[in-house]
This record gives structure tokens, sequence and C-alpha cells, in this order.
């Protein structure tokens, strides 16, 4: 199995999701496009209808894993692996196309949505696989002013784990809480792939960022 972060950007910096129903919309996406069949041609319904629910009782054929995910103001992240010969592009595809089909006619606008060609990482190595799911998991605290700058770890820049953790269960638009077996978007993921407990493998990560502010004290 080949695992892949996939990202992709607002164009000019343009966010991609102005409110909850723009979030929920590409969160049914996921997981209503992530099938060998057709896209159903959702762009000309109504803009005022919910898309939390996800009304197939199956999906026939994968395309994809989906291991992780999160979704920013302007850009997303996902953790994926193939099922079928080529299912990462086509299933991106359908996500692109779609997810613009539908923000262009909600809000009125014409044109590209995305900065350019979407952003595909080989998870190669061990360190980068043991890593790559707390970065996508982490991203929201870029809203949080006690950890904007959490990417920096080895400068404690996380003051307060417990903090970053609160707010992290705060914040929907992840599979962060489905990991941590707060049910939020559970049809969505495959969590097989990254162990269990996960919450508590995050919790140590955070404090051993937040523990690096003492301990450059200590050797001052």
């Amino acid at each position: 199995m080949e695992l892949y972060h996939v990202l992709n950007r607002g164009i000019d910096g343009r966010e991609l999701f102005l409110d909850s129903q723009d979030y929920a919309r590409f969160a049914h996406n996921l997981y209503e496009f992530n099938d060998t069949a057709s896209a159903q041609q959702y762009c000309r319904r109504k803009s005022s209808m919910p898309y939390v629910g996800f009304p197939k009782s199956n999906i026939r054929e994968k395309l994809v894993e989906i291991h992780g995910w999160c979704l920013m103001k302007n850009h997303y992240h996902l953790l994926l692996s193939e099922c079928i010969e080529g299912g990462l592009v086509k299933f991106m595809t359908k996500i692109n196309i779609g997810y613009a089909n539908y923000y262009n006619e909600r809000h009125c606008r014409h044109g590209h949505l995305f900065q350019g060609k979407t952003k595909k990482i080989h998870i190669a190595n061990d360190a980068h696989f043991l890593y790559i799911l707390h970065y996508v998991h982490l991203n929201p605290l870029d809203y949080f002013a006690d950890a904007s700058k959490w990417r920096v770890r080895d400068r404690g820049t996380i003051k307060n784990s417990k903090e970053a953790l609160a707010y992290l269960d705060t914040y929907r638009w992840s599979s962060y809480l489905d990991y941590c077996d707060k049910k939020n978007f559970p049809s969505l993921i495959t969590k097989d792939l990254f162990g269990d407990n996960y919450q508590k493998t995050i919790e140590e990560y955070l404090r051993d960022a937040e523990s690096a502010v003492l301990d450059d004290f200590v050797l001052e």
C-alpha cells in the first residue's frame, strides 16, 4: 500500500470555505465521490439543502481509502491510499471539480477555484509516516493564538498542551475527533493504519512540544 499526503489551496489565497455549509459540503463529497460510479450532480441542488447526511447505504467500490483529512479556510489536507489503479486521480478530479462547481454556483463566481494542480506527496519513510497524521490534525492550531507556531516544535511554541487539545476538540472539520472516538464523520475514514489509542499518542506528542520551553529555560 502506498500512502499519499494530498493538498490544494484556493487560487490567489482565496478562502475555500466561507461558512459551515461549505465545510459540510466538502466533507459530504469526500464520502459521496469515493465510488467508481459516476458522481451525482450535486451542483444543481438548492444551496439551502444541508449536506451533513450521507444518504448512500454503502459504497459499491471505493476509489481510495481516506486515512485522515483536515479542512482549513483556504486549503485542505487528505491522507489517501488507492483501492484501484488510478483511483487517487479519479477521486481528486471528482472532488475538485465537484466542489468548484458547487462553490461557484453558491457564491456567484466564475473561473478556477484551486491554485493549480493538486499536490501529491508520497509518504516514503517511517519518520514521515509517524508524523504525518499529527501534522494533518494539528493544522487548526493555526487559529489558536497560544499554539499558532506549533510547526516549530523544538522551540516550545505550544504553551499549554491541554488548552491546545481542548481547542482541537472544538474543531469539527477534520478526522481528529473520529480518531479520538468522538463520532463526527466516522463514515469517511479508515483508521486501522495508524493503530489504536490515538488520543494518548497525540497528547504525548503535544506534551513533548510544550516541555521544550522548560528544557530551554533549564539550559540557560
